[in-house]
């Protein structure tokens, strides 16, 4: 979970990834988002208004730490959800989610 931590911030200081629900929607809505990790522990609100919709436009969605510790790897209060438009970095993420699963 380290790695795929370090890739949020590294995708934050670059620019290439939106914090929170109101901004990952905005980037699903524009069609921009290739990526949504969302919390283990995500409320039912955000299932319902980010996971539903990335799933809806084929966007994948995969678990990530607890919000806590997302928000805290951000310097932010818990975060609950991130969704990327960078390729490269999106592709990374995948990368450590498949290892971590050992796919």
């Amino acid at each position: 979970m380290a790695r795929l931590l370090g890739l949020i911030g590294l995708g934050v200081r670059g620019g290439g990834v939106s914090i929170g629900v109101d901004g990952t929607r905005a980037l699903l809505k524009r069609q921009e988002c290739l990526l949504v990790v969302v919390a283990s522990d995500a409320t039912e609100r955000v299932q319902e208004k980010v996971v539903r919709l990335a799933r809806g436009t084929g966007v994948r969605v995969v678990e990530g730490p607890t919000a806590d510790a997302l928000g805290a790897r951000l310097g932010r209060p818990a975060t609950m959800v991130v969704g990327v438009q960078d390729r490269a970095l999106a592709s990374g993420m995948l990368d450590v989610i498949a290892t971590r699963d050992g796919t």
